[in-house]
């Protein structure tokens, strides 16, 4: 599985931070009791501004996935295929994940998903998908 290095900036760093520490971090809004997904800057439902970060629960349940076909590299092996699933979180946000130990065909919606995190080399901790069962 190969997973894209990212970078963090000023505001993904609690998120970061708490995937370093296996935890998932999202954006929740005191004032409207309303989680959102990570990137979200205002309340995904109120709009409100007094977004803070929170620990979730990471788990949930897939919504949808696609297989993403796997390249082939420079040597002419093909990479194996990635499957890219949409979860709904406990709390209610959308978050889209590889789904680490999935091939595809096994997977239907409603589908319970636990959120783990993987560490690309040279870059930061990053939520990924394990399907349960």
């Amino acid at each position: 599985m190969t997973l894209i290095p990212v970078v963090r900036d000023e505001h993904s760093a609690p998120f970061f931070d708490g995937a370093a520490e296996g935890r998932l971090m999202l954006r929740y809004s005191p004032s409207s009791g309303e989680w959102s997904e990570p990137a979200a800057l205002v309340c995904s439902v109120t709009q409100a501004r007094d977004l803070e970060w929170r620990a979730a629960a990471g788990t949930g349940e897939l919504v949808s996935w696609t297989i993403k076909p796997g390249r082939r590299g420079e040597d002419g092996r093909r990479a194996p295929d990635q499957v890219i699933g949409i979860v709904e979180l406990a709390e209610g946000p959308w978050l889209t994940l590889r789904l680490v130990d999935a091939e595809g065909p096994e997977l239907r919606a409603g589908l319970a998903v636990r959120v783990g995190f993987a560490r690309p080399e040279g870059g930061e901790a990053m939520p990924v998908g394990h399907v349960a069962g």
